[in-house]
């Protein structure tokens, strides 16, 4: 079972670097916007980076990059993070840190971008404001499906049942809970899938 963490705190560091400092980011942004105004402070989340669907917002490029390390509350900052340390470890170790790092920050600015266009408020005068790891994770989970289904030699059994189980679970209380943005949800497990089988054939990853 690929998805179960049995390493140590020192192990974890020296195996997953880049999954470690992705949530030390996060954890970062979640104190600063803290300490400027509250993290769930809509005023303070658009000025450090949030998406906006509507206005000048929409055309900023750096909030599609900025937002995937803003949190609304603690408990979206704990679920997301409980999502990343748990389950985006095998795929760091699998791709290799730059691979893994290319699929996770490419992965969540499509998802944002693809959430705006698809899902833009068609009245002038209102906006929705979207922040979040969630898109970056879905696609890790749409990295994680592409092994499951086009790889199925490298995902053991008992994992795909997870992984399937997961993504279940996951999209339909994408669709049922209040303002989650799962339009961000399916963008991320679509590009994830497909950066996958890209990064695989053009991305070489070097053998030692």
């Amino acid at each position: 079972m690929i998805f179960i963490r049995y390493e140590n705190w020192k192990s974890y560091l020296r195996y997953y670097p880049v999954t470690v400092i992705l949530l030390l980011a996060n954890l970062v942004m979640f104190i600063v916007a803290s300490l400027n105004g509250g993290s769930t402070n809509l005023d303070t989340l658009v000025k450090l980076g949030a998406v906006v669907d509507n206005g000048p917002e929409k055309e900023e490029l750096w909030r599609y990059f900025a937002a995937m390390f803003l949190h609304n509350g603690f408990s979206h900052l704990f679920f997301n993070s409980f999502s990343l340390l748990v389950f985006a470890p095998p795929l760091e170790r699998l791709l290799g840190w730059w691979r893994y790092a290319i699929l996770y920050i490419i992965g969540g600015f499509l998802a944002n971008v693809l959430s705006v266009a698809l899902g833009g408020t068609p009245d002038p005068y209102t906006a929705t404001v979207s922040v979040g790891a969630s898109g970056a994770i879905y696609a890790i989970y749409g990295a994680f499906l592409y092994i499951a289904t086009l790889q199925r030699g490298m995902m053991d059994e008992g994992s795909r049942k997870t992984l399937y189980g997961l993504l279940v679970m996951g999209i339909v209380m994408s669709f049922v809970t209040p303002y989650v943005n799962w339009m961000a949800h399916m963008g991320g497990l679509v590009a994830g899938f497909f950066l996958y089988g890209l990064i695989i054939r053009l991305l070489k990853r070097s053998r030692r």
